[in-house]
C-alpha cells in the first residue's frame, strides 16, 4: 500500500507569448498558435496531477488590464492552490502585480525568450522551474526565467542583457 501523500495538482495557464510562437513560413513574422504545453509535459513524462487551461493567444505587449483582470480571475477561482501562467517576458512583471494579492495561491509566471517550438528554447527549462517553485515556494507571486527564481515584485527585465534581474 502505498502511503505517500497525495500531490497537490497544479493548474497550468497559458496566455500565449513566445513561449506558444509558431514560424510558419520564410514570408511572414511570427504568430501565436496552440499552447504546446500538454506535449511538453507528456514529453517530459510529468506524473504529476495537472490541468491545463488555454486561457489566450497574446503577445503580452498586447495584454490589455480586462486580459490581465481574466488571468486573475482564473488563478482566484481555482481550486488548486498551485499555479503556472505562461506568459510573455514583456509585462510579465506587470501580471504579477495584478496577482501579488491573490490569497492562498503560490502562483508562478514563467515564460521564453526562444519559442518553445525551436530545438535551442529556454522554454522547457523555464517550466520545469516553474512547476518545482510552485511546489516549494511560500505563497505569493514569483517568476522563473533562466535558471533563477524571483519574488514577482522584486523583479525586472533587462531587455539589453536579454534576461530578468533582480530588483
Amino acid at each position: 500500500m502505498d502511503k505517500s501523500p497525495a500531490l497537490s495538482p497544479i493548474l497550468v495557464v497559458t496566455t500565449g507569448g513566445t513561449f506558444d510562437k509558431q514560424y510558419f513560413d520564410a514570408l511572414s513574422e511570427y504568430q501565436i498558435a496552440e499552447s504546446v504545453i500538454e506535449k511538453l509535459l507528456k514529453v517530459a513524462r510529468v506524473a504529476h496531477p495537472v490541468r491545463v487551461v488555454e486561457l489566450m493567444r497574446k503577445d503580452s505587449l498586447e495584454l490589455t488590464d480586462e486580459d490581465r483582470a481574466a488571468i486573475r480571475a482564473i488563478v482566484a477561482s481555482a481550486p488548486e492552490a498551485h499555479v503556472v501562467i505562461t506568459h510573455g517576458t514583456d509585462t510579465m512583471t506587470e501580471t504579477a502585480k495584478v496577482l501579488a494579492d491573490v490569497p492562498g495561491k503560490t502562483t508562478v509566471l514563467t515564460g521564453a525568450l526562444a519559442p518553445a517550438r525551436f530545438a535551442e528554447s529556454d522554454a522547457t527549462f523555464n517550466l520545469g522551474m516553474a512547476f518545482a517553485c510552485c511546489q516549494s515556494a511560500p505563497e505569493g507571486v514569483w517568476i522563473t526565467m533562466n535558471g533563477s527564481v524571483f519574488n514577482g515584485l522584486k523583479v525586472r527585465k533587462d531587455r539589453e542583457a536579454g534576461k530578468f534581474v533582480a530588483l
